[in-house]
């Protein structure tokens, strides 16, 4: 592969994982919606466009950009269960889900733990807590 080429696939990656997040940010900014339930808007709009068949093409376009986001895992999920379904028929309904995020999860859970174990974590200080009354608020003497 020239270096052009690879340099070509990088941008690519880049542009479109950058956009996920771009996206996410702004619904952080400009919404109400939590981080948690943008990551499972995330997550279920990977496995529609995963069962659609749409997700596919992104991911030979635009590689890892596409693979790694939270999308990307609702993809393989989408496309392990039709898999097993195939396969096992409707037991793959429950199972190819499973089956497929089995090595991304368990690597995911693993790594994390070991990340637990090496660094200490300090709860997060709420705004509030470091700011002192002044005298012309109420419940101050």
């Amino acid at each position: 592969m020239e270096v052009w080429d690879y340099i070509g696939k990088v941008l690519l990656a880049f542009i479109f994982g950058g956009a996920l997040c771009a996206v996410a940010q702004i619904l952080i900014d400009k919404t109400k919606l939590t981080p948690a339930r943008i990551l499972v808007i995330y997550a279920v709009t990977g496995v529609l466009l995963g069962a659609l068949g749409v997700y596919d093409p992104l991911i030979r376009i635009f590689g890892c950009g596409a693979t790694v986001p939270l999308t990307g895992f609702g993809a393989v999920v989408a496309k392990g269960v039709r898999r097993a379904i195939e396969e096992r028929g409707a037991m793959g309904i429950l199972t190819g889900a499973l089956s497929a995020a089995a090595a991304g999860t368990g690597a995911a859970l693993c790594l994390g733990y070991l990340a637990a174990l090496i660094f200490s974590g300090k709860p997060k200080r709420s705004r509030r807590a470091g700011r002192k009354k002044s005298a012309g608020t109420p419940g101050n003497s």
